[in-house]
């Protein structure tokens, strides 16, 4: 089992309880701190101190109220590890479910478990660090495994590429049909364009066109 892990978290019942939980997996070493930008420190120190933590647990959202953070979310804390310590275990710890932001951080940031802070979530917290202690496998609560899991993952299509990569460029659905047309893409009709794009925004929940736009670059998909 891992020997020491780092909590990142700032409401201070919910480290109780993270810290009681990890105990039960015998853990030696917990520690706990409700700040990223001293989170980072506390994670650079052990290294040069050759005490390394084995393993992050953090949340992505903290209230602001303390200290003025330059890392002031847990995206922009984990991007900083994972430039300092590519190699450091990260489990997320959040009450936030949208796919595409699962997603993105599993893909890009390449965190190994997500855990849905729910009322489960300690136990699946738990069923979280045994099981990446013990396998390579990426974690996701299962409340969210049927939608996120990478390997569930919608295949995104050269056609779906095309559509969003048009659509990122301000063309309207009949322009986008057109276009089809003339590079010999089949279906291209106006209702297939719209029913695809359709699905897409559901598939990611994209409130509009520009969200959906926004969340294919997060993902890298344009």
């Amino acid at each position: 089992m891992f020997e020491k892990v780092l909590v990142v978290e700032d409401f201070d019942l919910m480290n109780s309880g993270i810290e009681a939980a990890l105990y039960e997996l015998s853990i030696r070493v917990v520690d706990s701190i409700a700040y990223c930008d001293e989170a980072f420190l506390k994670i650079k120190e052990a290294s040069l101190k050759g005490e390394p933590y084995h393993l992050i647990i953090s949340d992505l959202s903290f209230q602001n109220g303390g200290p003025p953070q330059k890392l002031k979310c847990g995206e922009d804390f984990i991007k900083k590890i994972r430039y300092d310590f590519p190699d450091l275990k990260i489990i997320i710890f959040s009450i936030e479910d949208a796919l595409h932001r699962i997603q993105y951080l599993y893909n890009n940031l390449k965190i190994q478990g997500y855990v849905w802070k729910n009322r489960n979530g300690l136990q699946e917290l738990k069923k979280a660090v045994h099981s990446i202690f013990t396998s390579d496998e990426f974690y996701v609560s299962p409340d969210l495994n049927m939608t996120i899991h990478p390997r569930k993952a919608l295949e995104i299509t050269d056609f779906d590429v095309f559509l969003i990569l048009n659509l990122s460029k301000g063309f309207p659905q009949e322009e986008i049909s057109k276009k089809l047309k003339q590079n010999g893409i089949k279906p291209s009709s106006i209702s297939v364009v719209e029913k695809r794009l359709k699905f897409l925004k559901g598939h990611f929940n994209a409130k509009n066109p520009t969200h959906l736009v926004s969340i294919a670059k997060d993902l890298g998909v344009i």
